[in-house]
């Protein structure tokens, strides 16, 4: 179920949209195919409903919206005729239900006909849906894996333009022709409060963002770039647990656009594979080359649906794996994109948006059962009278971190003492060891840690899901003379209620788990199930800012602390932003509440994180600090980039490699 729309802007259900994108799907292969071609007519509405299986009423939406972009005409008590064929049809993104809304955008190849007939069919609030590209804007071209036929499918070859936009209340009232061109030019003006509790018009009267000096236009998307970044940390061991030795890795993708701004963000990965994650931003980067910034910011959640509800490429998830991570990199650079031009840090613009602007980016398809669009409001609202004294709080002192610098599994003692010894000196109050099958070796290792940490100090322990159920039971009661606070990732990340049966055997020790959860729905299980006494989200893993949101009001919702995941390739440099921003709008308590620190990589930033006292520096700069350095990129690039060049030829491959 989704967010609930306003009076009068009733959204179709998922499962109508789909069924309505088949039709036309399979009317577009027809023409492609040579089946049918300009001047012949369809099937009947009867045939076309059985053959496709739909329902009637799913085929009159397809054959609309295909009359609209002018690829067939409607002839009453005569059928429907195809008026344009194969050289002139692009496959792309066709968003039935945000046509009708005027929220989406309907592709037409360059040169296409019937433009002025397709804004006539459509209904007045969704003919700022329709746009024409301009030639020659290529984009999608460089695909070498297997998503390559996926994107090429949607039309990765021309270039998707998209409004986003209901038209404006005078054209709505009187649409007549010498309107037209008016309409066109005041397409990007969404009506007030159109879209309901979305990004509509409330944050127009913030403020449009950054537009073009020369033009006065929005800045527009014109293209996005993903490349694989490789670090050789195998080699030293730093980040190994007990089931990762990997090369810390990463997917940085970079927005471009026509203002000469660039958003950034990332997704981390480990080991092999990094390369999937690039193609699979590839197969989806169509949906956001194209878009103005304005388009955007008024309807987030519906780029993330188009991302993540992609009836071509859903099937690689659902919301889940490769993809939903390359959804999370595509979603965190608009953000970030989004709040440079607002010169603003990440989380002060999450902080300066209203409960209804933030909790309209968010998809509560599968979420209603447990916390309502209403609900989510409410938990806003009631904390926005003290929120400057915590901002304010959080510009002064900063957020409490941990370090899990001291204790990596494939560390010998000596350095981990030493390691323990140089964080207690530094403050750190709250310190993590990694544990793994050997119950021996943790034994040993958590001996070493108390006995330098003392008493006082929280020390936790991550399992990176090495056991099962009744493993992590019989491991954890035989470490509880070590006082952990917390036990991390106990087993499989999927196996909610194997979380459940160790969280209620080994307390008063908790159970924390987030980092390899792959959407809000898990999280929403674990919640329901009493499963965890910490949520871990990452920043990453899950579909970005939008999701990461929901996640953060549904802990809020059942009284579980947020304490996100971090570490990894600017995972520290993103959750700064994260657990300010819970603590500002959303919990309004520090109390069992501290953000992971891992001390590597920070120098390849360009706005890397401060630790102050043990404690995360408010980030001041533009953005969401994932921007890199140019020089890093070049030289981590993989494989091709210079550090990986000297690792070839020195013969020392890297572990992973």
């Amino acid at each position: 179920m989704t967010n609930k729309p306003t009076a009068g802007d009733q959204e179709p259900a998922s499962d109508d949209i789909l069924a309505a994108e088949r039709v036309v799907m399979h009317i577009e292969r027809l023409i492609q195919d040579g089946h049918v071609k300009p001047g012949d007519r369809l099937p009947a509405e009867r045939e076309l409903a059985r053959q496709i299986k739909v329902s009637r009423p799913s085929v009159r939406a397809g054959l609309r919206s295909l009359a609209a972009v002018g690829i067939l005409e409607s002839r009453h008590g005569a059928g429907s005729f195809i008026t344009a064929g194969p050289p002139r049809l692009s496959t792309g993104p066709l968003n039935l239900s945000d046509v009708g809304r005027g929220r989406g955008h309907v592709r037409l190849a360059p040169g296409a006909p019937g433009l002025p007939r397709a804004r006539r069919a459509l209904p007045p609030r969704g003919r700022a849906g329709l746009a024409q590209p301009r030639a020659g804007r290529a984009g999608g071209d460089g695909l070498d894996h297997g998503l390559r036929t996926a994107a090429a499918h949607r039309g990765a070859g021309a270039r998707p333009q998209g409004v986003g936009r209901d038209a404006p209340p005078h054209l709505r009232r009187h649409p007549r022709p010498r309107r037209r061109a008016r309409a066109a030019r005041d397409e990007r003006a969404p009506r007030p409060g159109a879209h309901g509790p979305g990004l509509g018009g409330g944050l127009r009267a913030g403020g449009t963002g950054r537009r073009r000096p020369a033009t006065g236009e929005p800045m527009k998307i014109t293209g996005v770039r993903a490349r694989d970044i490789r670090f050789p940390t195998s080699r030293t061991l730093d980040g190994s647990d007990a089931l990762n030795v990997g090369d810390y890795s990463a997917t940085y993708v970079t927005v471009e656009t026509d203002g000469g701004g660039e958003g950034h963000g990332l997704t981390f990965t480990n080991g092999r594979g990094n390369e999937l994650t690039v193609a699979a931003v590839e197969a989806l980067k169509f949906h956001v080359v194209g878009l103005s910034l304005d388009e955007i910011k008024a309807d987030m959640r519906g780029l993330y649906r188009r991302l993540t509800v992609d009836p071509q490429l859903r099937w690689l998830g659902p919301e889940k794996g490769i993809l939903h991570m390359a959804t999370g990199a595509l979603l965190n650079a608009v953000w970030d994109l989004w709040a440079k031009a607002e010169k603003k840090p990440l989380w002060k613009l999450l902080v300066d948006l209203t409960p209804e602007q933030l909790v309209g980016a968010i998809d509560f398809s599968y979420l209603t059962d447990a916390m309502t669009p209403e609900q989510a409001v409410e938990i806003l609202r009631r904390r926005e009278p003290t929120r400057a004294a915590r901002e304010a709080e959080m510009r002064a002192k900063g957020y409490p971190a941990y370090t899990t610098s001291t204790g990596w599994l494939g560390y010998s003692d000596e350095k981990v003492r030493r390691l323990c010894q140089e964080a207690v000196a530094a403050g750190w109050t709250h310190i993590k060891m990694k544990v793994g099958q050997d119950l021996e070796t943790n034994r040993r290792r958590a001996g070493i840690i108390r006995s330098i940490i003392g008493p006082k100090r929280k020390l936790m322990m991550d399992a990176n899901q090495c056991w099962d159920v009744g493993e992590a039971v019989r491991q954890m009661r035989s470490l509880a003379e070590f006082d952990p606070w917390w036990i991390e990732e106990p087993t499989s990340p999927d196996d909610v209620v194997g979380h459940a049966a160790i969280a209620k055997a080994v307390a008063p020790i908790r159970v924390a788990t987030g980092e390899a959860c792959q959407n809000r729905v898990i999280f929403k299980q674990l919640l329901q199930a009493g499963a965890i006494g910490f949520c871990q989200v990452d920043s990453c893993r899950v579909g970005g800012v939008n999701e990461v949101v929901s996640i953060i009001l549904l802990a809020a919702r059942f009284g579980v602390p947020v304490c996100p995941h971090a570490g990894g390739v600017g995972l520290c440099e993103y959750v700064q932003h994260l657990a300010i921003f819970d603590y500002i709008a959303v919990s309004a308590s520090l109390e069992d509440r501290v953000c992971e620190y891992v001390d590597h990589l920070h120098e390849h930033f360009v706005d890397p994180v401060r630790i102050v006292d043990g404690r995360y520096a408010a980030p001041l700069a533009p953005g969401y600090s994932i921007t890199m350095k140019p020089e890093s990129l070049d030289a981590y690039e993989y494989p091709g980039g210079r550090e990986w060049r000297s690792v070839a030829a020195s013969g020392s491959a890297a572990r992973a490699y």
